[in-house]
């Protein structure tokens, strides 16, 4: 029997208007990626997928479809994710900072993306209150509702999978804070590291942070170091990739850090584009050739303006080089490097003023 096939000319045609009928351009490269969902969804059929495996399918789909639906409404505003137990009480000192934290940052003008529940959670959601909050709840059989603060609000997402959720925390953070946890916490802060590690997410601040007088991040250093960096599991610059915050301030600084002259990165076919809040000079840019070279497969780092095949944050400055694909821990002393910049020109700044004044 002949496979039936989605790419012969009657199929493609019959796809494309229904895609017209719903005011789609299937010529547009937005509407060729809903043709090949439409697609991709018709192949299950002579695939023989079995009832479970299509409900996961369908599940998972309609889980990304409806939190991109409600994050979509908060564009351009920056987010960070908070993870943490949800067995921490109220009057413990890890819920205390994790309240004083949320609620400075949102004074910053962030977002915040906790799970759903009490704990860290919900001290995360009353730092900013509901307004500046989304919870990403999961269903468990024992965590049936939401915290108070969140429940019955429209940025209260419900996920039936936990990697669906995970996806949407990392899809819509611009950084993360992690306190005392458990497996669930320790699961999404490693999965995270990992992402960044390796590249198949954007390079985020990620801050480690806890009450005062814990110990719990000391003793966790202690173990990546001894075991995974002395044991040569991880490259010495994969350290650089999360930050122990010595308190609450600390932590906010650092976040806020990190997009002072950084904006936001993508990739252009094989060009690593960095985009700027200002543009650099030629000698920071020189700078950046010569202590970060081994990033740069060919060429060299070059200021540039919005490449073709880019559409957002068109004004913006950007760097560009075309990059290893490695070593994204050194991609992210990179960064800090370019905001560090920032402190050399106000240095510079000021010290003219005082001259002129002198004068």
């Amino acid at each position: 029997m002949t496979r039936p096939s989605t790419g012969t000319p009657d199929s493609l045609t019959a796809i494309h208007e229904l895609v017209r009928s719903f005011g789609g351009e299937p010529e547009s490269f937005d509407g060729r990626m809903i043709t090949q969902l439409i697609q991709t969804s018709l192949q299950l059929i002579p695939d023989g997928q079995d009832t479970g495996q299509l409900k996961l399918l369908n599940r998972a789909l309609k889980d990304m479809r409806y939190a991109y639906l409600v994050f979509n409404r908060y564009r351009g505003t920056r987010k960070i994710a908070i993870f943490g137990s949800a067995r921490t009480p109220e009057d413990h000192p890890d819920y205390h900072a994790a309240k004083q934290f949320s609620a400075r940052i949102a004074r910053k003008g962030w977002m915040s993306i906790t799970g759903a529940g009490d704990g860290i959670m919900k001290a995360g959601h009353e730092g900013p209150r509901r307004g500046a909050s989304f919870g990403l709840s999961i269903r468990l059989p024992f965590e049936t509702t939401a915290n108070t603060v969140i429940e019955g609000d429209p940025k209260l997402i419900n996920f039936r999978y936990f990697f669906t959720r995970k996806l949407m925390f990392m899809s819509h953070a611009d950084a993360l804070a992690v306190f005392p946890g458990g497996f669930g916490t320790q699961d999404e802060m490693f999965e995270t590291l990992t992402l960044v590690q390796t590249g198949k997410s954007n390079i985020v601040p990620v801050v480690l942070l806890e009450g005062e007088g814990g110990k719990y991040w000391e003793y966790w250093d202690t173990y990546v170091r001894k075991n995974l960096l002395d044991g040569g599991m991880i490259s010495p610059e994969d350290i650089g990739l999360y930050h122990i915050a010595r308190d609450v301030e600390d932590a906010v600084k650092h976040v806020l850090r990190f997009y002072r002259v950084y904006h936001s990165s993508r990739y252009v076919d094989d060009l690593l584009v960095l985009r700027l809040k200002r543009p650099l000079t030629d000698e920071q840019t020189e700078i950046l050739n010569d202590e970060f070279s081994i990033l740069v497969a060919s060429g060299r780092i070059r200021q540039c303006d919005a490449l073709e095949a880019e559409v957002e944050h068109l004004d913006l400055p950007r760097l560009a080089f075309k990059h290893t694909r490695r070593q994204m821990g050194l991609v992210r002393s990179l960064i800090d490097r370019i905001n560090g910049f920032a402190d050399a020109d106000e240095t510079a700044t000021a010290q003219r003023t005082d001259d002129a004044g002198v004068a």
